[in-house]
């Protein structure tokens, strides 16, 4: 037997301790959004601080300007410095959690984690079962079996666990920029994505960037009688309406000039992996009580959702929405708008391209601002990387069947922190599903994705720890 699966059996066997490991510490709610749990998110740091320091870690708690962060690292096997051939894994992760509101559609207490039956066996509900704090506890749980195997880390290992990911990493990333040196590595390690199924591991090559603004039309210096200035008077809801209207043609083309600069067809080694995946768009939509697909003509499902970049308004007001009637030409609206970016985009350009489409389409006496809330590139991790293809075939193993290589429509902001910053690329090994209700009321996690991840992640340290001759 080889120690890989010594590691494996002594995970097995302690499993039920794994498993309680992670209800405990579900049970802090570390609310990252809200004063009042500011204590909880420190509360949460110090649990994962003890639990890597009980196995070997020199494991410390960090100041920011908001929540702590969670520093750890493990020198490995004696042999790991000397032969300069094992490398070194930054694993990353977060602890903070979402509010659990509304808390009345919960089937059990948020914070109180609960087992219960489920369509592919046990299942744990609570807040921060799969995101973030399930997902760290499976390679939590693979560092302290192969500690207790072999006294030691196969691996040469940094953990780095932030409590700021659910409000957009403001302190984090400053953090990453100051520490590139103590932060060295290889490769991130991140298990925050999905598989594709119950049954089918994935990895996910690429993510989409984002860039979101704020813009605000204003006109009169005060609201006004619509009957009176009907007719005359710049109607701000109607111009800023009439502007973004125009963001999309008939064919779901984005308008904005420049937009598609970068943007680059998927590969057809992409094109026939995602669709040997079998998506079935109709059930997709069906679930969320939808059944026309939208986006641009001629693109496949898949690659609308995880390779092509998007446009969505996600909020807009203006003027009166009360009951009952107020005739008022609104002094001003205003509207969120999103863009969901490909690899090949440039942020700022798209920005400079949205004033610029906003700008030539409102009227004089419009007057347009502008705030920028959040911008980040897509990313591409190359799938023939020794990382990714060492995550793959431990997949392989656990599952019996190979991982495919998906892509994603979300962003992780820390992914491009990490490419930015420290120059790593990441592997995005994660075990969630698509029926977990993240951010949402009822979040679970199964425990046999849970089981499989812990395990996975103990073969992949396996995989890399040969390359320099170790313990396989």
């Amino acid at each position: 037997m080889s120690v890989t699966e010594q590691v494996l059996a002594r995970l097995d066997a302690d499993f039920p301790a794994h498993r309680q490991r992670w209800m405990d510490w579900l049970r802090i709610p570390s609310i990252s959004a809200q004063p009042a749990h500011a204590a909880d998110c420190r509360a949460a740091a110090e649990f994962a601080r003890k639990d890597l320091e009980s196995i070997g870690f020199t494991a410390e708690i960090r100041e920011t300007d908001g929540h702590p962060v969670v520093l750890a690292m493990h020198p490995g096997p004696e042999n790991a410095t000397s032969g300069g051939k094992i490398p070194h894994l930054l694993y990353y992760g977060h602890y903070d959690v979402q509010p659990a509101d509304p808390v009345e559609l919960w089937t059990s207490p948020p914070f109180e984690p609960t087992l219960t039956d489920g369509p592919n066996g046990p299942r744990v509900t609570a807040r921060g079962a799969v995101d973030d704090k399930g997902q760290v506890s499976m390679w939590l749980s693979a560092f302290r079996a192969w500690h207790e195997e072999i006294g030691t880390m196969p691996c040469r290992i940094t953990v780095l666990i932030e409590g700021e990911e659910e409000t957009g990493s403001v302190n984090f990333k400053p953090f990453v920029a100051a520490h590139k040196a103590e932060l060295a590595a290889d490769v991130v390690v991140i298990s925050d994505t999905g598989m594709w199924d119950i049954d089918t591991p994935a990895l996910s090559t690429s993510l989409r960037g984002m860039v979101y603004v704020q813009v605000e039309l204003k006109a009169a210096n005060r609201d006004l009688h619509s009957g009176m200035y009907g007719g005359s008077a710049l109607n701000p809801i109607n111009a800023l309406t009439h502007a973004l209207g125009q963001l999309k043609d008939a064919e779901g083309r984005i308008q904005v000039p420049g937009y598609y600069d970068g943007v680059r067809d998927i590969s057809s080694r992409q094109s026939n992996q995602w669709a040997a995946l079998g998506f079935d768009e109709a059930a997709f939509l069906g679930d969320i009580g939808l059944s026309v697909p939208t986006g641009e003509a001629g693109r496949g499902a898949l690659e609308r959702l995880w390779a092509r970049p998007t446009c969505d308004i996600n909020g807009i007001w203006g003027g009166y929405s009360g009951p009952g009637t107020k005739t008022v030409i609104a002094a001003e609206a205003g509207a969120k708008v999103s863009f969901r970016l490909v690899p090949g985009q440039d942020p700022q350009a798209v920005i400079d391209g949205f004033k610029s489409f906003m700008q030539a389409r409102v009227p004089a006496d419009a007057k347009l601002e502008f705030t920028v809330l959040g911008s980040g590139e897509g990313i591409e991790i190359p799938m023939d990387s020794k990382f990714v293809q060492a995550a793959a075939a431990a997949l392989a193993d656990e599952y019996g069947k190979p991982a495919v290589m998906i892509g994603c429509g979300g962003s992780i902001p820390v992914v491009e922190t990490m490419q930015r910053e420290l120059g790593l690329d990441s592997v995005l090994m994660g075990f969630g599903l698509s029926d977990d209700q993240v951010h949402s009321p009822n979040e679970k996690f199964d425990v046999r994705c849970f089981r499989q991840g812990m395990r996975s992640h103990a073969r992949l340290l396996g995989k890399c720890a040969s390359w320099g001759g170790g313990s396989k």
